[in-house]
């Protein structure tokens, strides 16, 4: 199956996300020491494992969510698993 590429334009940032887009082109590189990278490396591995969760939801939400997903060019179970960890992180 051949992933579908993003269309960044279609994705809408809240205002937190906006300003992190806005100064990321402004920040300058630091480099970090060793010890840093290996904690944010670890950080991204653990952010990448997953866990399965089987929940039942009404037939016309996930038929709304997928297509929402569809229109932002990503796959339905990532588009769900980003709005989960967004509400949790808030």
């Amino acid at each position: 199956m051949k992933k579908k590429k993003i269309d960044w334009d279609k994705i809408k940032l809240d205002p937190e996300e906006q300003e992190i887009e806005d100064a990321a082109g402004t920040v300058p590189y630091e480099p970090v020491s060793k010890e840093e990278f290996l904690r944010i490396k670890e950080a991204i591995d653990q952010y990448n494992k997953s866990s399965v969760l089987n929940m039942r939801v009404n037939p016309d939400v996930i038929m709304r969510i997928k297509e929402k997903a569809k229109r932002l060019g990503v796959k339905y179970q990532t588009f769900i698993a980003a709005i989960l960890d967004r509400v949790a992180r808030s």
